[in-house]
């Protein structure tokens, strides 16, 4: 559920951490953060995007070692109000602690740690407003969840009705023409196969498009993976109220033109097929991450 946490060493300047996962893991993040660092200080929390399971964790990392957090700039004021509708967590009744960020990292911004520049690129499609880094000198790439070694994030404004799955083509073509050696996602370990993922990106990407339909079922339940991965287990009739009652689900309900009468029993469907897949499982009522 939390992203990966990059931390950047620093030369005696500090170092630099790049997300902070999501808010169930924070004392675990801190706790690693501390063996990491071994002693050095931690000057600077960097986020590439605003989702729940990459800064859920910022406010604790804060506390704990008295970082500034940077954030791009398009939810900048609606980070500074907490407004938690335009910040998604709302809308898809996910968690996330408030913090206050101290600095915008505008697209074409760069930033050094330990003599590294890392330039800060614009990467709209699974969010509008995401960024990914990029340190020319070493070639290496954080691309947060614009691409994956299998494929890339759900693209959110695709689900709100908005279309972006040409964002996504134009930033997998953007990391092509890094060049890079090595590409650090937001989720799973780093590779250096990086053609290998743009390919099954695009086919993936592909796919969506032929058939948007197949996106929004995906995000659907991307959407009821997450919430029962937070809450580790609920009852099946919670789930389901739950889903009814969210807005997201109910908006990727009426884009999939309202299939079973009701957000409850689209819900329903969507978690039966999770529990075929191995993905979540029903015991005695109860539904249970898997």
């Amino acid at each position: 559920m939390s992203s990966n946490n990059i931390l950047l060493h620093g030369d005696g300047t500090g170092a630099v951490l790049v997300d902070a996962g999501h808010v169930l893991h924070a004392d675990q993040t801190v706790a690693l953060l501390r063996q990491a660092l071994d002693g050095e200080a931690l000057v600077r929390l960097v986020n590439t995007h605003l989702h729940s399971d990459h800064c859920g964790g910022n406010a604790s990392v804060q506390r704990a070692f008295g970082c500034r957090i940077t954030i791009p700039p398009g939810q900048w004021q609606a980070a500074r109000d907490w407004d938690e509708v335009a910040l998604s967590y709302g809308p898809t009744g996910q968690r996330c602690e408030r913090f206050v960020p101290d600095a915008q990292l505008r697209p074409g911004d760069r930033f050094e740690v330990a003599g590294r520049r890392w330039d800060a690129l614009a990467a709209p499609g699974h969010d509008p407003h995401s960024l990914i880094l990029f340190n020319a000198g070493d070639g290496v790439v954080i691309t947060a969840d614009a691409l994956w070694e299998r494929g890339f994030g759900v693209v959110f404004p695709e689900l709100e009705g908005e279309n972006a799955f040409d964002d996504v083509a134009a930033v997998l073509d953007l990391i092509e023409s890094l060049g890079a050696k090595l590409a650090i996602p937001g989720h799973g370990a780093a590779f250096a196969d990086i053609a290998g993922a743009l390919r099954f990106a695009r086919d993936r990407l592909a796919a969506f498009r032929a058939h948007p339909e197949l996106h929004a079922r995906h995000g659907a339940k991307v959407l009821v993976k997450y919430h029962v991965m937070e809450e580790r287990q609920q009852p099946l009739d919670e789930l389901l109220a739950w889903c009814g009652s969210t807005p997201l689900f109910g908006a990727v309900w009426q884009r999939l033109k309202q299939p079973l009468g009701s957000p409850a029993a689209y819900a329903a469907e969507i978690v039966k097929d999770l529990c075929k897949g191995g993905v979540l499982a029903l015991r005695d009522g109860v539904i249970h991450d898997a």
